[in-house]
């Protein structure tokens, strides 16, 4: 009898509001207004040993050294495999403050040009990083070091319309 190799799924995250690459809707971003509601993401085939999982969302494009990052999320639940669009902080994980300097969901707002805005979800092999509340980018980073199993990345790109 022949064996079967069989391939691991991918792991991978996507929003139904965009496709990877594409353009995210003006109602996700700072153009909504005070709405700005988050786009809905779900993920699938994450490691089984998965303990947890770190979504960042972060703009590379801006005018800024780093680039700025606009959704810190992490202590997400291993079994947890979307959130919904306008997603509320505190309902699953904790939320770390953006560049806005708060927490939450903050929508590209683009001075000029077009941006890549990079959806990235880490499995981690740890059910917590320790971190309070309102932790940084930069804190996220470090705690996660030596526990990401995984990552998975989608990208939405955006570019405000003259008035």
């Amino acid at each position: 009898m022949l064996g079967v190799l069989v391939a691991a799924a991918a792991f991978s995250i996507s929003s139904s509001a965009f496709t990877d690459g594409g353009n995210i809707p003006s109602k996700y971003t700072c153009d909504a207004g005070q709405t700005n509601p988050s786009p809905a993401l779900s993920w699938r085939d994450a490691p089984a040993n998965a303990r947890s999982f770190v979504l960042i969302m972060h703009d590379p494009d801006a005018p800024l050294a780093g680039g700025f990052t606009h959704w810190v999320l992490f202590d997400i639940p291993a079994g947890t495999t979307s959130l919904p669009e306008n997603f509320q902080a505190g309902s699953v994980g904790v939320s770390g403050n953006s560049g806005f300097r708060r927490a939450g969901y903050g929508g590209p707002c683009p001075p000029s040009g077009s941006h890549h805005y990079h959806f990235m979800l880490s499995a981690l092999d740890v059910p917590t990083l320790g971190l309070q509340a309102g932790a940084t980018k930069a804190d996220v980073e470090k705690a996660m070091q030596g526990h990401v199993i995984g990552t998975a990345e989608t990208v939405g790109m955006y570019q405000r319309q003259p008035k």
